[in-house]
């Protein structure tokens, strides 16, 4: 007899339905502080970075499906199977600099929001970050996940602000093309370090962390699902809706990325404005170079997108933090049924927020937490290639040898990254 759970899965979903993890954690990434990082490479070199998108795509899609299966195939999060798995030390030491890089993002990214819309409204900076952070912290810990998840979805269509803003100046779509496909590559010192910042950006650890508890968030939500090990049969149609989540959930982050530098590109770098260090200042240099609309269009993106962004950064430290000390976790549970993992979540929030009034240069923190990341995705990257590839524990749904081979070549591009940032300190 068929289980009643395998009929469950062939019910028909529009494209939109099946979408969830994978797009909201490729949207994620393009937050503030990305937008930020964006911003300055295009106002510094102009066409000269865009085709770092066509290669920063597949690497996201491998490292991404990586992740995915691991939480749909066992059930548990990143920091769960490395609990299980690995020694404590390891999961320790790097869930810990994940939460000191995650919370130093976070005041980035509310004191962007905040910046945003003083340009718009005038008014407090540093008072809208608190705002904007109380009002994160609430959606998190008071709507139930299968209401909140949909929010998070429709978030995702702020990104769309960059495209529209691209569109609002006149570009020559021939010369974009080109540089795009055949790049003038420069092997000087700034340039490298460009490119360094831009891998590290877009590929970031609290994105696997994110993806993975999502996955059993959703597993757990959904009635009659159950983790793959268990439930085999239920695999076919969502290990396809992982892949097709993430294809189309890293498109849309490395397409919103490409609009981001392309727009910096076509306006400030063509006008001379070189140095950019926020994505307000990014936002409020466009004004007189590509006009109001342009202006408007790319401070709300800005909002709309850290208001995605914020809660996955502190959902991520919380995911990981609980699931190292095996407490209990999720955002479809009420707060007193998860009180550390929503004291986690708390935490990560509220002294993101504090660090907005301190005399800590915000520029100089997220240069750390860019080193931070940078530091911890390799190991992390490695040991999520290892799991997925160990058959006592994805079973019969060990990943591909296509897979594998993508997996750890965004490995080793990571790694190449973070030797090149040592390598190139201080110069």
């Amino acid at each position: 007899m068929v289980p009643l759970e395998r009929i469950a899965l062939h019910k028909n979903q529009s494209l939109w339905e099946k979408l969830g993890p994978g797009l909201i954690t490729g949207a994620a990434d393009d937050d503030p502080s990305g937008i930020a990082t964006y911003s300055q490479v295009g106002a510094a070199f102009g066409y000269g970075l865009l085709w770092t998108a066509l290669i920063t795509y597949p690497l996201m899609i491998g490292i991404q499906i990586v992740s995915a299966q691991i939480g749909r195939v066992t059930g548990d999060g990143i920091a769960a199977n490395l609990r299980k798995h690995y020694p404590a030390w390891i999961l320790y030491v790097l869930v810990g600099l994940l939460l000191v890089a995650n919370t130093i993002n976070i005041a980035a990214d509310v004191g962007a929001m905040g910046a945003a819309l003083k340009l718009l409204i005038g008014g407090s900076a540093v008072w809208y970050a608190v705002a904007f952070g109380v009002v994160s912290l609430f959606l998190q810990a008071f709507i139930p996940f299968p209401r909140y998840a949909p929010i998070l979805k429709v978030l995702t269509l702020a990104l769309l602000a960059y495209v529209a803003t691209v569109f609002s100046v006149k570009i020559s779509w021939g010369s974009v093309l080109y540089r795009t496909v055949v790049p003038e590559v420069s092997f000087n010192v700034g340039y490298i370090v460009a490119v360094v910042a831009v891998f590290g950006t877009t590929i970031s650890p609290y994105m696997f962390f994110w993806q993975a508890s999502q996955e059993v968030e959703v597993q757990r939500a959904t009635v009659g699902q159950e983790p793959l090990t268990k439930a085999p049969w239920q695999a076919w149609r969502n290990l396809r809706r992982i892949r097709l989540d993430t294809y189309i959930g890293m498109a849309f982050s490395n397409v919103i990325a490409f609009f981001i530098i392309l727009t910096a590109a076509v306006t400030l770098y063509q006008h001379g404005v070189r140095d950019i260090q926020t994505s307000a200042q990014a936002a409020a240099a466009l004004r007189p170079l590509a006009g109001e609309f342009a202006f408007l269009i790319f401070s709300a993106g800005i909002i709309g997108c850290g208001l995605l962004a914020v809660p996955v950064l502190a959902g991520s430290s919380a995911y990981a933090v609980a699931e190292a000390f095996q407490w209990r976790i999720g955002l479809g549970r009420e707060v007193m049924q998860a009180r550390g993992f929503y004291t986690i979540l708390t935490l990560a929030t509220l002294l993101g927020v504090a660090l907005n009034f301190t005399a800590i240069d915000p520029i100089k923190a997220l240069f750390w937490s860019a080193v931070i990341n940078g530091v911890i995705a390799v190991p992390i990257m490695a040991m999520l290639m290892l799991i997925a590839a160990r058959r006592d524990i994805m079973g019969k749904f060990s990943i591909s040898l296509r897979l594998k081979a993508l997996g750890w070549l965004a490995t080793g591009t990571m790694a190449c990254a973070v030797v090149i940032m040592f390598a190139t300190w201080g110069r």
